[in-house]
Protein backbone atom coordinates (compact mmCIF):
# COMPACT_ATOMS: atom_id res chain seq x y z
CA UNK A 1 0.00 0.00 0.00
CA UNK A 2 1.39 3.41 -0.93
CA UNK A 3 2.19 5.96 1.46
CA UNK A 4 -0.09 8.44 -0.15
CA UNK A 5 -3.06 5.98 0.56
CA UNK A 6 -1.87 5.10 3.78
CA UNK A 7 -2.49 9.11 4.35
CA UNK A 8 -5.97 9.48 3.24
CA UNK A 9 -7.27 6.51 5.14
CA UNK A 10 -6.14 8.35 8.28
CA UNK A 11 -7.59 11.75 6.91
CA UNK A 12 -10.78 9.77 6.11
CA UNK A 13 -11.15 8.20 10.09
CA UNK A 14 -10.12 11.32 11.48
CA UNK A 15 -13.05 12.77 9.49
CA UNK A 16 -15.72 10.12 10.46
CA UNK A 17 -14.67 10.66 14.07
CA UNK A 18 -14.91 14.01 13.80
CA UNK A 19 -18.49 13.51 12.32
CA UNK A 20 -19.14 11.57 14.68
CA UNK A 21 -18.06 13.40 17.76
CA UNK A 22 -20.03 16.83 15.75
CA UNK A 23 -23.12 14.32 16.37
CA UNK A 24 -22.95 13.30 19.90
CA UNK A 25 -22.54 16.51 21.01
CA UNK A 26 -25.47 17.79 19.07
CA UNK A 27 -27.76 15.26 20.62
CA UNK A 28 -26.52 16.47 23.90
CA UNK A 29 -27.26 20.05 22.76
CA UNK A 30 -30.84 19.07 22.01
CA UNK A 31 -31.50 17.42 25.44
CA UNK A 32 -29.68 20.12 27.19
CA UNK A 33 -32.45 22.68 25.49
CA UNK A 34 -35.08 20.14 25.94
CA UNK A 35 -34.34 20.47 29.68
CA UNK A 36 -33.82 23.86 29.30
CA UNK A 37 -37.46 24.31 28.46
CA UNK A 38 -38.28 22.14 30.80
CA UNK A 39 -36.94 23.90 33.62
CA UNK A 40 -38.19 27.57 32.08
CA UNK A 41 -41.63 25.50 32.40
CA UNK A 42 -41.52 25.03 36.08
CA UNK A 43 -39.71 27.39 36.84
CA UNK A 44 -41.97 28.61 39.38
CA UNK A 45 -42.41 25.70 41.34
CA UNK A 46 -38.95 25.36 41.73
CA UNK A 47 -38.19 29.11 42.80
CA UNK A 48 -40.58 28.72 44.99
CA UNK A 49 -39.37 25.59 46.69
CA UNK A 50 -36.02 27.35 47.33
CA UNK A 51 -37.86 30.49 48.48
CA UNK A 52 -39.91 28.79 51.03
CA UNK A 53 -36.64 27.97 52.73
CA UNK A 54 -35.73 31.54 52.95
CA UNK A 55 -37.01 33.04 56.62
CA UNK A 56 -36.83 36.64 54.64
CA UNK A 57 -38.49 37.98 51.44
CA UNK A 58 -36.57 38.21 48.49
CA UNK A 59 -36.58 41.22 46.26
CA UNK A 60 -35.55 42.46 42.63
CA UNK A 61 -34.37 45.55 41.33
CA UNK A 62 -35.50 45.65 38.33
CA UNK A 63 -37.08 42.98 35.11
CA UNK A 64 -34.03 41.96 34.05
CA UNK A 65 -33.61 40.05 37.55
CA UNK A 66 -36.55 37.86 36.79
CA UNK A 67 -35.48 37.10 33.38
CA UNK A 68 -32.27 36.45 35.18
CA UNK A 69 -33.41 34.07 37.87
CA UNK A 70 -35.50 32.09 34.97
CA UNK A 71 -32.45 31.24 32.88
CA UNK A 72 -30.29 30.48 36.10
CA UNK A 73 -32.86 27.91 37.66
CA UNK A 74 -33.65 26.56 33.73
CA UNK A 75 -29.78 26.34 33.37
CA UNK A 76 -29.07 24.47 36.38
CA UNK A 77 -31.84 22.00 35.41
CA UNK A 78 -30.58 21.60 32.10
CA UNK A 79 -26.94 20.61 33.63
CA UNK A 80 -28.05 18.36 35.86
CA UNK A 81 -30.64 16.71 33.64
CA UNK A 82 -28.01 16.81 30.72
CA UNK A 83 -25.19 15.34 32.43
CA UNK A 84 -26.30 11.40 32.38
CA UNK A 85 -26.62 12.19 28.49
CA UNK A 86 -23.09 13.90 27.78
CA UNK A 87 -21.66 10.58 29.96
CA UNK A 88 -23.45 8.41 27.91
CA UNK A 89 -22.70 10.20 24.77
CA UNK A 90 -18.90 10.67 25.41
CA UNK A 91 -19.09 6.49 26.82
CA UNK A 92 -20.79 5.59 23.17
CA UNK A 93 -17.85 7.38 21.22
CA UNK A 94 -15.15 5.76 23.05
CA UNK A 95 -16.51 2.70 23.07
CA UNK A 96 -14.88 0.99 19.98
CA UNK A 97 -11.87 1.47 21.48
CA UNK A 98 -12.48 -0.56 24.54
CA UNK A 99 -12.38 -4.17 25.40
CA UNK A 100 -15.70 -6.04 26.49
CA UNK A 101 -14.96 -5.71 30.00
CA UNK A 102 -13.66 -2.38 29.73
CA UNK A 103 -16.97 -1.30 28.23
CA UNK A 104 -18.92 -2.99 30.97
CA UNK A 105 -16.83 -1.33 33.74
CA UNK A 106 -16.90 1.97 32.33
CA UNK A 107 -20.60 2.09 31.58
CA UNK A 108 -21.46 1.99 35.11
CA UNK A 109 -19.62 5.07 35.67
CA UNK A 110 -22.70 6.98 34.29
CA UNK A 111 -25.04 6.25 36.82
CA UNK A 112 -22.61 6.88 39.19
CA UNK A 113 -21.49 10.24 37.92
CA UNK A 114 -24.78 11.46 38.19
CA UNK A 115 -25.57 10.12 41.66
CA UNK A 116 -22.79 12.24 43.31
CA UNK A 117 -23.55 15.10 40.98
CA UNK A 118 -26.75 15.38 42.87
CA UNK A 119 -25.67 13.95 45.95
CA UNK A 120 -23.26 16.54 46.16
CA UNK A 121 -25.50 19.37 45.43
CA UNK A 122 -27.86 17.77 47.85
CA UNK A 123 -24.97 17.95 50.42
CA UNK A 124 -23.91 21.21 49.98
CA UNK A 125 -27.56 22.73 49.70
CA UNK A 126 -29.23 20.95 53.24
CA UNK A 127 -25.34 20.81 55.40
CA UNK A 128 -23.14 23.55 54.14
CA UNK A 129 -25.34 26.23 52.99
CA UNK A 130 -27.69 26.65 56.38
CA UNK A 131 -24.30 26.79 58.52
CA UNK A 132 -22.58 29.74 56.35
CA UNK A 133 -25.68 31.54 55.55
CA UNK A 134 -26.85 31.63 59.27
CA UNK A 135 -22.89 32.56 59.92
CA UNK A 136 -23.26 35.74 57.35
CA UNK A 137 -26.85 36.96 59.37
CA UNK A 138 -25.12 36.99 62.92
CA UNK A 139 -22.25 39.18 61.51
CA UNK A 140 -24.66 41.93 61.07
CA UNK A 141 -27.21 40.98 63.56
CA UNK A 142 -28.78 44.39 65.21
CA UNK A 143 -26.53 46.33 62.49
CA UNK A 144 -28.49 46.46 59.64
CA UNK A 145 -31.99 46.44 58.10
CA UNK A 146 -31.52 42.65 56.45
CA UNK A 147 -32.63 42.30 52.96
CA UNK A 148 -31.83 40.22 49.72
CA UNK A 149 -32.59 40.58 46.03
CA UNK A 150 -33.29 37.13 44.42
CA UNK A 151 -30.09 37.45 42.07
CA UNK A 152 -27.67 38.14 45.12
CA UNK A 153 -29.62 35.19 47.41
CA UNK A 154 -29.42 32.43 44.20
CA UNK A 155 -25.55 33.50 43.34
CA UNK A 156 -24.52 32.56 46.85
CA UNK A 157 -27.02 29.56 46.58
CA UNK A 158 -24.90 28.27 43.30
CA UNK A 159 -21.62 29.17 44.51
CA UNK A 160 -22.40 27.32 48.08
CA UNK A 161 -23.62 24.20 46.31
CA UNK A 162 -22.06 23.57 43.04
CA UNK A 163 -17.95 23.00 44.22
CA UNK A 164 -19.87 20.08 46.21
CA UNK A 165 -21.00 18.99 43.30
CA UNK A 166 -17.59 18.85 41.54
CA UNK A 167 -15.74 17.74 44.63
CA UNK A 168 -18.18 14.62 45.19
CA UNK A 169 -16.86 13.57 41.54
CA UNK A 170 -13.39 12.94 43.24
CA UNK A 171 -13.36 9.24 44.27
CA UNK A 172 -14.82 8.36 40.61
CA UNK A 173 -12.14 10.41 38.67
CA UNK A 174 -9.82 8.32 41.26
CA UNK A 175 -11.38 5.15 40.69
CA UNK A 176 -11.18 5.78 36.70
CA UNK A 177 -8.02 7.06 36.40
CA UNK A 178 -6.18 4.13 39.10
CA UNK A 179 -8.37 1.53 36.44
CA UNK A 180 -5.88 3.20 33.94
CA UNK A 181 -2.93 2.48 35.72
CA UNK A 182 -2.37 6.70 36.35
CA UNK A 183 -2.67 6.95 39.52
CA UNK A 184 -1.80 4.58 42.86
CA UNK A 185 -3.25 4.15 46.41
CA UNK A 186 0.43 4.99 47.11
CA UNK A 187 0.46 7.98 44.77
CA UNK A 188 -2.27 8.86 46.67
CA UNK A 189 -0.91 8.37 50.34
CA UNK A 190 2.68 9.95 49.69
CA UNK A 191 0.76 13.35 48.26
CA UNK A 192 -2.03 12.80 51.58
CA UNK A 193 -0.66 16.24 53.28
CA UNK A 194 -0.21 18.46 50.43
CA UNK A 195 -4.07 17.35 49.30
CA UNK A 196 -5.26 18.03 52.41
CA UNK A 197 -3.46 21.76 52.03
CA UNK A 198 -4.76 22.27 48.93
CA UNK A 199 -8.15 21.32 50.56
CA UNK A 200 -8.06 23.76 53.25
CA UNK A 201 -7.57 26.36 50.56
CA UNK A 202 -10.44 25.36 49.23
CA UNK A 203 -12.41 25.26 52.01
CA UNK A 204 -11.94 28.58 52.56
CA UNK A 205 -12.37 30.25 49.58
CA UNK A 206 -15.76 28.64 49.45
CA UNK A 207 -16.88 29.66 53.51
CA UNK A 208 -16.54 33.46 55.33
CA UNK A 209 -13.48 34.21 57.15
CA UNK A 210 -14.60 31.58 59.97
CA UNK A 211 -11.99 29.32 61.62
CA UNK A 212 -14.76 26.36 63.07
CA UNK A 213 -16.89 27.05 59.54
CA UNK A 214 -13.49 26.53 57.38
CA UNK A 215 -12.79 23.78 59.44
CA UNK A 216 -16.49 22.24 58.88
CA UNK A 217 -16.21 22.49 55.21
CA UNK A 218 -12.91 21.17 54.76
CA UNK A 219 -13.58 18.30 56.93
CA UNK A 220 -16.01 16.62 54.28
CA UNK A 221 -13.37 17.09 51.36
CA UNK A 222 -10.34 15.61 53.47
CA UNK A 223 -13.28 12.85 53.57
CA UNK A 224 -13.55 12.56 49.72
CA UNK A 225 -10.16 12.17 49.76
CA UNK A 226 -9.76 9.38 52.33
CA UNK A 227 -12.53 7.70 50.32
CA UNK A 228 -10.79 7.72 47.41
CA UNK A 229 -7.82 5.96 49.07
CA UNK A 230 -9.72 3.04 49.90
CA UNK A 231 -11.75 3.26 46.57
CA UNK A 232 -8.39 3.48 44.90
CA UNK A 233 -6.62 0.87 46.45
CA UNK A 234 -9.34 -1.39 46.00
CA UNK A 235 -9.61 -0.99 41.80
CA UNK A 236 -5.98 -1.40 42.06
CA UNK A 237 -5.38 -4.72 43.49
CA UNK A 238 -8.60 -5.92 40.99
CA UNK A 239 -6.49 -4.71 38.63
CA UNK A 240 -3.68 -6.38 39.53
CA UNK A 241 -5.40 -9.35 39.40
CA UNK A 242 -6.58 -9.31 36.35
CA UNK A 243 -2.83 -7.95 34.86
CA UNK A 244 -1.39 -11.57 36.83
CA UNK A 245 -4.48 -13.19 34.80
CA UNK A 246 -3.69 -12.25 31.88
CA UNK A 247 0.32 -13.16 32.25
CA UNK A 248 -0.58 -16.65 33.59
CA UNK A 249 -2.74 -17.06 30.31
CA UNK A 250 -0.16 -15.78 28.00
CA UNK A 251 2.49 -18.36 29.30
Amino acid sequence: MSKQSTTSDQEMNITDHLGELRTRLLWTFVVFVAFFILGFVFVEEIYQYFESNVQYELTVLGPFDILWIYIMLASMVAITGTLPVLTLQIWLFVKPALTPKEQKVSLSYIPAIFLLFVGGLAFGYFIIEPLIFQFLLSLGEGMFNTMFTVEKYFKFLVRVTLPFAIFFEIPLVVMFLTSLGIVNPTMLRRTRKYAYFVLVIIGTMISPPDFILQIVVAIPLIVLYEVSIILSGIVERRRQRNLDKDLSSDV
